[in-house]
């Protein structure tokens, strides 16, 4: 199974989370944060991977430290799953509609981290939840995930549909990127032999 847990220590956070690519879309997830709590569970069901996530961070502060450690966490859980990369299909896209929201989303499990961020998000906040986090929880999980996603906004005014659509698109692209296919079966996909 392609699965990995990261625990992961520090003085603004301290971090259990487990990652199975081969799973159901089952969630437990629990930071602290309500709205990081709904992205993620979405982004697990969406994927159709099952994520465990237990934070204990300074939220008393704000919701900085606990939202980029838990994409620290997801990037480097993605990344160990993965292995060697053998046999996935590597790209994977989606235009996904979120009401009046529409979010574009294309990632290369490349091997080189590369976030095109193009939300523009109408509102500072979405309840007690400052929505310029959602671009440091992507930079986070890119940069330990070693991956390119772009992400881009067609359309939407909604703060909280954006975003949403933002983490469901993620889950869909990801799971078509890992998705373990007959066509490519033990090969890497890349010219150079390795991701």
């Amino acid at each position: 199974m392609r699965q990995a847990e990261i625990k992961r220590t520090t003085k603004e956070t301290d971090i259990y989370l487990s990652l199975n690519l081969d799973g159901k879309g089952n969630s437990e997830v629990d930071t602290g944060c309500g709205f990081l709590d709904h992205m993620l569970t979405l982004f697990a069901k969406h994927a159709h991977y099952d994520l465990k996530v237990n934070c204990k961070g300074d939220v008393n502060v704000d919701y900085h430290h606990t939202v980029e450690d838990v994409g620290i966490c997801l990037g480097k859980a993605f990344l160990d799953s993965l292995g060697d990369k053998r046999g996935i299909v590597r790209y994977g896209d989606i235009i996904l509609p979120m009401d009046e929201a529409l979010v574009l989303c294309a990632v290369d499990i490349s091997g080189r981290d590369y976030l095109g961020y193009a939300l523009e998000i109408p509102a500072f906040k979405v309840g007690d939840f400052d929505t310029e986090l959602c671009e440091e929880f992507m930079r986070a999980f890119v940069r330990e995930s070693k991956l390119t996603l772009h992400l881009r906004q067609l359309a939407g005014t909604n703060a909280h549909h954006i975003i949403e659509g933002a983490f469901k698109a993620l889950g869909r692209a990801l799971s078509k990127a890992t998705e373990k296919k007959a066509l490519f079966s033990d090969e890497i996909p890349s010219t150079k032999g390795v991701l």
